[in-house]
């Protein structure tokens, strides 16, 4: 049997009995080939834009001395496979902004599965939002530790119209998980507050680089402060939601 990392498994718990998926930019092939083994899917289709990933997807499958058959498809993003052809769709270790590309490249195509599990390393706040504008609606979130990183898990369905109304773009509300869709989840704290950090980095590094020839950058600390009181806010509500509820000294 495959061992998956925690970030593949997980993954794999969002895909329920029976759904059918699709696989894109599939590397290794390790989540297709466990979800085969477990029962969950039996139409699976792993398409990569790259033959080497195909390869080696081929070459584990193999290992496995199932005798598994399966669908592996040559083509860029969304190109190797049809309209409602799979019921779910996972796109997993690339970029937001990638992701985005994908997706946008054939808006009709991608809402014409049932749900969309995405695992963005990078861009996620611009991917919440385009998903947002386009018609989707953020059904769950997941977060996952990776190594030093923290790993973020979005599934995605469409809501069958061509825009959600009155979204605008104010970058914090999307860098964030939805507090409702990560209740209980241990490592939201950890999560926000690794980006406190960052944000109050970036203003020491400002102030101690403040000299007459260079004033200190008043606009990017002031933004970087806003930022901070942002996610502190944030982190009060979750620990509201999760019944924490912390007293000052």
């Amino acid at each position: 049997m495959i061992k998956l990392s925690e970030r593949l498994e997980i993954i794999a718990n969002l895909i329920d009995e029976n759904e059918t998926m699709a696989d894109i930019g599939t590397d290794h092939g390790f989540l297709p080939i466990a979800l085969w083994e477990r029962g969950i899917c039996k139409k699976i289709i792993l398409s990569d834009i790259n033959k080497g990933p195909l390869e080696k997807a081929s070459e584990n499958i193999k290992a496995t001395k199932h005798g598994i058959e399966f669908d592996l498809r040559l083509g860029n993003g969304l190109e190797t496979i049809l309209p409602r052809e799979v019921s779910t769709l996972v796109i997993a270790g690339m970029g937001g902004a990638l992701i985005t590309e994908i997706l946008a490249a054939d808006l009709e195509k991608s809402k014409s599965f049932e749900k969309i599990i995405l695992q963005p390393r990078n861009g996620q706040s611009k991917l919440r939002y385009w998903l947002l504008e386009n018609g989707f609606n953020i059904t769950k979130e997941e977060l996952v530790k990776e190594g030093l990183y923290i790993c973020e898990i979005i599934v995605a369905k469409p809501i069958y119209k061509e825009s959600n109304e009155n979204i605008s773009w104010l970058g914090i509300n999307f860098e964030l998980p939805g507090i409702e869709m990560i209740k209980g989840n241990q490592l939201i704290r950890e999560f926000v507050e690794k980006k406190i950090k960052t944000e109050k980095k970036i203003i020491n590094k400002i102030i101690s680089g403040g000299n007459k020839e260079f004033p200190l950058n008043n606009e990017k600390i002031l933004r970087s402060e806003g930022r901070i009181i942002f996610m502190e806010k944030y982190l009060e509500k979750v620990d509201e939601k999760n019944g924490n509820h912390i007293c000052g000294v």
